[in-house]
């Protein structure tokens, strides 16, 4: 599937912490870490584990930087 979104990060998964309806899903995009709020049925549905290879895609209106 080709998606519109430019920012697609190869990454794998560090961890996932399931909650009662969300799940934190914690990514390593090389070297730097990135933290996921996805449902909890979206993370069970992927079947998501430690060591997954995924990409990360972030749509956004807005990216803030810092210097």
């Amino acid at each position: 599937m080709e998606l519109s979104a430019r920012n697609q990060l190869k990454a794998k998964v560090k961890s996932v912490k399931l909650g009662a309806v969300m799940a934190e899903v914690v990514i390593d995009v090389a070297g730097q870490e990135v933290v996921s709020v996805i449902t909890r049925s979206s993370a069970e549905r992927l079947k998501l584990q430690v060591g997954d290879a995924v990409t990360a895609v972030i749509k956004s209106t807005e990216v803030m930087l810092g210097k």
